[in-house]
């Protein structure tokens, strides 16, 4: 399946509730699995989620609010981006606005060229610049066309 396909078959409301029925299954399952555990190993995994907890609260970073609490099981989704995240995320703007500097700098060169090519033009003809506001040489040379 191409691209575009995946990506009209994935957005669709009815496919995205399919897949958020299917993850409630999943998890409930876990769940259910979870139970059947012995003691010590459940034990085990409450101590290492509340290390982990504690030691997310010691660095600063937050613990998402995306819990999932299934039977006294919890799952931690996600976290606070770090300072690598915030700059790769400015990273797009930064171009954007340099790009659209560079390009209008590009553009003010252009026109300063053209304007120049033109003086240029004037001062190296034969007639002087007064010659062209002249009402009777525009009319010579509308004349003179035909």
């Amino acid at each position: 399946m191409n691209r575009f396909a995946n990506e009209l078959l994935h957005n669709r409301p009815d496919v995205q509730a399919i897949e958020g029925r299917y993850a409630l299954r999943v998890a409930a399952a876990l769940s259910a699995r979870a139970e059947a555990l012995p003691h010590d190993v459940t034990e085990r995994l409450r101590f290492a989620r509340e290390k982990a907890l504690e030691s997310a609260r010691h660095t600063g970073r937050q613990v998402s609010s995306h819990v999932l609490r299934n039977g006294g099981s919890t799952l931690v989704v996600g976290g606070e981006p770090g300072w690598g995240w915030r700059l790769a995320s400015l990273a797009p703007v930064v171009a954007l606005v340099a790009g659209l500097v560079l390009i209008q700098m590009q553009h003010d060169d252009d026109q300063v060229r053209a304007a120049a090519e033109v003086d240029a033009a004037l001062l190296a003809d034969d007639l002087p610049p007064a010659a062209y506001t002249d009402a009777g040489f525009a009319e010579f040379l509308r004349l003179s066309g035909n």
